[in-house]
């Protein structure tokens, strides 16, 4: 197999012998074309693509640069703080969740032990 870099499911690819075991798909990030393989789905690698592509379009936006490698920096950053809040919020919802089963269960629980007087 033959990678220049590795990440996640995802390498950027010149073609080899394995690559019948990926999607491989070439997409324009920042007006630069790069032939990716994946082993997901073509439309899924397309979407992450684009959305990569949005993101440093708008970074540039905010923040004009010559430098590809700042804008995508920039971007990665985004993209992750992103993440890391919507894994944030993903918690606090499981733990209010939890937390309401806990309380529903005890007042179920209580109710059932008041009904055989055994509190």
């Amino acid at each position: 197999m033959n990678r220049l870099q590795s990440f996640g499911n995802y390498s950027f690819s010149h073609k080899s012998i394995m690559d019948d075991q990926f999607n491989v798909l070439k997409v324009n990030i920042y007006g630069n074309d790069y032939p990716i393989r994946g082993n997901t789905d073509v439309e899924y690698i397309r979407k992450v693509a684009k959305y990569v592509d949005s993101k440093m379009k708008e970074v540039y936006g905010d923040v004009p640069s010559d430098s590809h490698l700042k804008i995508a920096i920039l971007a990665a950053l985004n993209i992750t703080d992103e993440l890391f809040r919507e894994r944030s919020v993903s918690t606090e919802q499981k733990e209010d969740n939890i937390s309401g089963k806990i309380t529903e269960l005890t007042e179920l629980l209580d109710e059932k032990l008041k009904y055989y007087n055994l509190d």
